[in-house]
């Protein structure tokens, strides 16, 4: 028995969840602060970038925006508009949050991993986790971050930048 399929113009229910996955890269520079998930790390170098290049959150917020299909993040907070220059990335996260809240969504969960050979971050991941669960008014225990090395291989190895990748699940709780 041949399954017929919907009409193409044809009303789809909204799923109750979604998931949505992000990835960032920034160069390390000298003379810039190093802010990785809305939190100042002590190191050498910092992350280059029309904002405070927080990889993290960059890939948060791309996950966030495409699980609800809103787009990306150069949508949403494009780098020639003058007014964002330096704009920090916990600002972008609360903004974007709004939007998810406006659209009936909200967070779920959030498993994100920075990838850099130098500083060690391990001793960070809970200042990110609270400050990503604040930002977004969400529990603390939602929020998972890692950091990882490649043992010097590639980019992030060479310590000439850094990586984030992020995944989301995002819940429609108007249904």
């Amino acid at each position: 028995m041949e399954r017929e399929s919907p009409a193409p113009n044809a009303q789809r229910p909204t799923p109750a969840y979604r998931a949505g996955f992000g990835y960032d890269a920034h160069r390390l520079v000298e003379g810039r602060p190093l802010i990785l998930g809305g939190v100042a790390v002590l190191f050498e170098k910092g992350l280059e970038g029309y904002s405070d290049a927080d990889v993290l959150l960059h890939a948060l917020i791309d996950s966030i925006l495409g699980a609800a299909g809103m787009g990306d993040i150069g949508a949403h907070f494009p780098s020639s508009d003058p007014s964002l220059e330096g704009i920090s990335s916990l600002d972008m996260l609360s903004r974007v949050g709004k939007m998810l809240r406006e659209g009936g969504w909200r967070v779920e969960n959030i498993d994100g991993t920075i990838v850099a050979q130098h500083p060690r971050l391990s001793p960070h991941t809970p200042r990110m986790k609270a400050a990503i669960a604040e930002t977004l008014g969400i529990e603390p225990e939602r929020v998972s971050i890692k950091s990882k090395t490649t043992d010097g291989l590639g980019f992030t190895g060479t310590g000439e930048g850094m990586e984030a990748y992020c995944a989301v699940i995002i819940m429609n709780y108007e249904l």
